[in-house]
């Protein structure tokens, strides 16, 4: 039985979501930086953490500037 990425906890057949490659607890499917509740194949991936599309990883890693990445009023520190 896999371990969950997040918790390192055992995923059941009946719980899992599976995405990045790896099973995941559908409560431990969250972005990094939010911490919103995401859904296999709807999500970003950078060194192998979730992230929600818009705005974290539009404004974490997309290009910088005003009315680029369609995340302009999001600045996150890195």
């Amino acid at each position: 039985m896999p371990n969950c990425p997040k918790c390192e906890k055992p995923v059941y057949f009946a719980e899992r979501k599976t995405s990045l490659g790896k099973d995941w607890h559908s409560g431990c499917m969250r972005c990094e930086k939010c911490n919103k509740t995401l859904t296999p194949g709807n999500h970003a991936e950078r060194e192998g953490k979730p992230y929600c599309h818009n705005p974290c990883y539009s404004a974490l890693f997309g290009p910088g500037g005003f009315g680029r990445g369609g995340a302009q009023s999001y600045v996150y520190k890195k």
